[in-house]
């Protein structure tokens, strides 16, 4: 007997794009100006311009895969790839066009805030009506009432109805009942990118023991480093077809390998402007440089020195400054913080509204790839400037033990330099 709770078989989903053409917009203006005869020929010409076409788009095509009891299982891809559609088919929210799939146990999902919830009840009812629509009793769902509500953090709120609830606290009572209630099955979209970073961590926990508890997880979400901690295996969709699955490191690597953004030569780089610049009441991060081996360039050979210089600027002065800079993934996973207030903390004075500071980093034992710096300026309180993958660099290959060989990121993201010992 198989041993797959799920199965997949050559799923497709089509959908209808009406497009509509028309000449023009008849107003009630052009009825009172121009008469009821000359509004009738209008309307005639207008229809006989006026035309629809219909296109045929399908979000999924031939989509096989099977997934065993206890499996942890990330579904990636860029948007519009057709990993919603799939969570939808497999919560049996809507009908594949084609295909079969099989599921042996219940299913929990969790794919929009609010999923499953009845507005005007309240928490409390909600949780009962959730759990009776898994299937559940209510001695069981009695039995598990104070963990969910514990988890959730809405004891408050909890006979207030949900409709007046926020998204935060929609999402964290949904999730709590649809993990706390055991379904064989539980199925959660990028919903919980809603919550804060603790119970994001929290739900993370969560779904990672309910599949050593032997129940199985589907996982959605553009976080690499989200996937990669909960999952072991993934599935990588692409414009609806199933471009790649395995185990969760290597179905990552290729995503990433697809996805990346070739890297820009910038080595002076105007952040006034920059895109990714969350925090900032005043523009204070005005410009960057980045040197590689004392020349200015983005491409850093293993084991290399990395020079970052950054120009700040306040239209007032900053009490208690504070900066840092964080090495990320392209995956969007920090590596290593640096700081000043780590190493140098009197480098700033009492009081400060512009100047030029320089991070020098002598040996980065990074693997080869490409990495992201974010830059932080803040005060005692809080982030007053913080740009996300300010600048991107690049670590080539390079022979740093002096054997010949040179590592790759296959191997992680790290190297050191190690001794060696053999003995009979």
């Amino acid at each position: 007997m198989s041993s797959s709770i799920i199965r997949v078989e050559n799923i497709s989903k089509k959908y209808l794009i009406h497009h509509k053409q028309s000449e023009r917009y008849v107003s009630l203006r052009d009825v009172l100006a121009n008469g009821s005869v000359q509004l009738k020929n209008k309307l005639l010409r207008h229809a006989e311009k006026t035309h629809s076409s219909r296109e045929d788009f399908w979000a999924l095509k031939d989509i096989s895969f099977e997934v065993n009891q206890g499996d942890r299982i990330g579904i990636i891809g860029r948007n519009g790839a057709g990993k919603s559609t799939l969570l939808k088919i497999l919560s049996r929210i809507t009908e594949p066009s084609a295909g079969f799939i099989e599921l042996r146990g219940r299913v929990a999902s969790l794919l929009e805030v609010g999923t499953g919830f009845h507005p005007e009840l309240t928490g409390r009812e909600n949780i009962y009506l959730n759990g009776a629509i898994l299937g559940m009793s209510k001695a069981e769902i009695a039995f598990k009432f104070d963990e969910i509500v514990y988890f959730a953090e809405v004891e408050r709120f909890l006979d207030t109805p949900v409709k007046r609830y926020s998204s935060g606290m929609y999402v964290r009572l949904a999730f709590a009942v649809a993990a706390h209630l055991e379904p064989e099955i539980l199925i959660v979209d990028e919903v919980l990118a809603v919550g804060d970073i603790k119970f994001q961590k929290k739900c993370l926990g969560k779904m990672k023991e309910a599949g050593t508890d032997g129940r199985t997880v589907i996982f959605v979400s553009h976080s690499m480093a989200a996937i990669g901690a909960l999952c072991e295996k993934a599935i990588f969709l692409q414009k609806g077809a199933l471009l790649a699955q395995g185990s969760c490191d290597e179905v990552i690597t290729q995503y990433l390998n697809e996805q990346e953004i070739p890297l820009s030569e910038d080595i002076q780089m105007d952040l006034q402007n920059h895109p990714s610049r969350t925090h900032s009441s005043t523009i204070i991060l005005r410009q960057a440089e980045i040197f590689c081996n004392g020349e200015r360039s983005v491409r850093l050979p293993m084991g290399g020195s990395l020079k970052i210089k950054v120009r700040f600027q306040s239209d007032s002065e900053i009490s208690h400054s504070r900066f840092g800079i964080s090495i990320e993934s392209i995956a969007g996973q920090r590596i290593i913080n640096f700081s000043p207030s780590h190493q140098a903390p009197d480098l700033f004075p009492d009081c400060i509204s512009e100047g030029t500071i320089t991070c020098e980093i002598p040996a980065l034992a990074l693997l080869p790839g490409s990495y992201y710096v974010t830059l932080i300026f803040a005060n005692a309180i809080t982030d007053l400037d913080r740009i996300n993958q300010a600048i991107q660099f690049f670590v080539e290959p390079s022979d740093v033990f002096g054997t010949g060989y040179s590592p790759s990121n296959e191997h992680g993201l790290f190297y050191s330099q190690a001794s060696w010992l053999l003995q009979n």
